[in-house]
């Protein structure tokens, strides 16, 4: 029956009839005999190979362990995650970068120092002048701090001291920013001159006008595209019209944001003074940036001296910010004067002084004298406090009521803190015509002047008047023609 079952299926099942036999028929066991398998394989249970390691040899017995250790799936797992921990806390611990400082539509990657361009105004020419300014981006977040350089055009030791702080800070271990304007007035700087080109003051005209007069629409673009996106300013000068500053700080000591600016300036002298209408000191606080002017030397020279103190000071600044690591330690303490008193000349000559910037001096001392080169006669020029000579008058030939000295009046700590000065009307309050603007006239008296701040007041004639940082005055000649009551000129008062 088997053999008519088998010829029963079709033509192509007896072709394949042949290998099914021999499948069929060939020996399992000699399979397993020959295979060669490190581990235990799934074979039928009849096959005899498995009964084979029931009594090993001793030697393959010793064997066996380190086999078993080797496979062993979790040491290699402990050793990956072992070395992956490493890594992971590194990740960990590595500060987060700050965003790229992005000002005048340009972008400073953190922890570099880049150039940036601001187009102040068009020339005369109508070309675009490009200022340079200078940005170190740290590698760390902190405050933005703006230093302003020659506002003033022949004003020159404030340039030097924004090249060596910005070229001696390493921006990889600096905190926060610094924005540099080593040359506001470019084109007083140009010409040697400490105004604009048409003999305006800019630092009269903060915080500007998009619609006023060459100097406002300067004004207003620095103001707009620099001051107020900064944290903290310092506005660098310098004595103007051959006088010359002891290196000291201008501040308005009644402002808790100002005053704690000036504390952190290390030993160099403070005095109090409120900044005029006008002035880039002034908008600065109004507009809520705290603002200190640093004074050093005087104009159209380069002087050593007096820049490395400024620097100095800036750089403990930095400091006590939290900005740079490195500072400088100073010996003498921080002296305070919310006093001073400029000496002026009561007849004409020559001047010659007999004291120097920054000395001690007592009341009655003879600071100068003044000769006349003509008859011979000499007067002499004494101090009438004791105080320190923080401000004075070149040699040079002067007329009657000339500034000459600035007496500065030291206070104490508990004298500080008895008679704190008046406050000033609310930085936030917006000028307006009603605000008066106080000026000093010749003999040190003051007479308000109703001026807008950052507008064009008219023009008086001779410079008469002291300026924010106390500078007296000097005349000049004045312009001609007298142009529309709009464009007059501002009133010319020093720094």
């Amino acid at each position: 029956m088997r053999i008519a079952a088998v010829l029963s299926l079709p033509r192509y099942c007896l072709r394949l009839l042949p290998i099914l036999i021999c499948l069929t028929c060939a020996p399992m066991p000699a399979l397993a005999d020959e295979g060669d398998l490190d581990e235990p394989v799934q074979v039928p249970e009849a096959s005899p190979p498995p009964a084979d390691p029931v009594e090993p040899d001793p030697d393959e017995a010793s064997a066996d362990p380190p086999a078993a250790m080797e496979a062993d799936p979790p040491a290699p797992v402990e050793a990956a995650a072992e070395s992956s921990e490493p890594p992971a806390e590194a990740v960990a611990a590595e500060p987060e970068l700050p965003s790229p400082f992005i000002m005048l539509d340009g972008e400073v990657p953190p922890g570099e120092v880049r150039q940036l361009s601001w187009i102040a105004s068009e020339s005369f020419a109508g070309i675009s002048v490009p200022t340079p300014v200078l940005v170190a981006h740290g590698l760390q977040t902190g405050p933005i701090v703006c230093l302003t350089a020659a506002v003033h055009g022949d004003e020159l030791n404030g340039i030097e001291m924004v090249r060596r702080i910005f070229y001696g800070v390493d921006p990889k271990e600096l905190s926060g920013t610094i924005v540099g304007i080593p040359i506001v007035n470019m084109f007083g700087f140009r010409r040697n001159s400490r105004y604009l080109p048409d003999r305006r003051d800019l630092n009269r005209y903060f915080p500007g006008s998009p619609t006023g007069s060459s100097a406002s629409r300067i004004a207003y673009s620095l103001f707009e595209n620099v001051i107020k996106h900064c944290d903290a300013l310092v506005d660098l000068h310098t004595g103007s019209f051959h006088r010359t500053n002891l290196t000291q700080i201008r501040a308005d000591l009644s402002n808790p944001k100002v005053l704690e600016l000036t504390q952190n300036l290390g030993a160099l002298p403070v005095l109090n003074s409120r900044a005029q209408g006008g002035t880039l000191r002034g908008a600065a606080n109004r507009a809520g940036v705290p603002t200190i002017t640093l004074e050093a030397g005087e104009p159209g020279r380069f002087q050593p001296k007096e820049v490395a103190a400024g620097v100095k000071g800036v750089r403990t600044l930095l400091n006590k910010m939290g900005m740079v690591k490195k500072t400088s330690l100073w010996a003498d303490p921080q002296p305070v004067f919310y006093q001073s008193n400029w000496l002026r000349a009561d007849t004409g000559g020559i001047l010659f002084s007999k004291v120097e910037l920054g000395d001690e001096v007592s009341r009655g001392q003879v600071l100068g004298t003044v000769t006349d080169p003509i008859t011979n006669n000499r007067s002499e020029i004494r101090a009438d406090n004791d105080g320190r000579i923080l401000g004075m008058a070149l040699n040079q030939v002067v007329i009657p009521g000339f500034a000459a000295y600035r007496v500065g009046i030291p206070k104490t700590s508990e004298e500080v803190a008895e008679e704190q000065p008046e406050p000033d009307p609310p930085e936030t309050e917006p000028p307006s015509e009603d605000n008066a603007q106080i000026l000093l006239d010749e003999s040190g008296s003051d007479v308000p002047e109703t001026t807008t701040a950052g507008t064009e007041p008219p023009d008086s004639g001779a410079v008469v008047a002291d300026d924010e940082a106390g500078e007296p005055a000097t005349a000049e000649p004045a312009p001609p023609p007298p142009a529309p009551i709009d464009e007059l000129e501002a009133e010319e008062r020093p720094d």
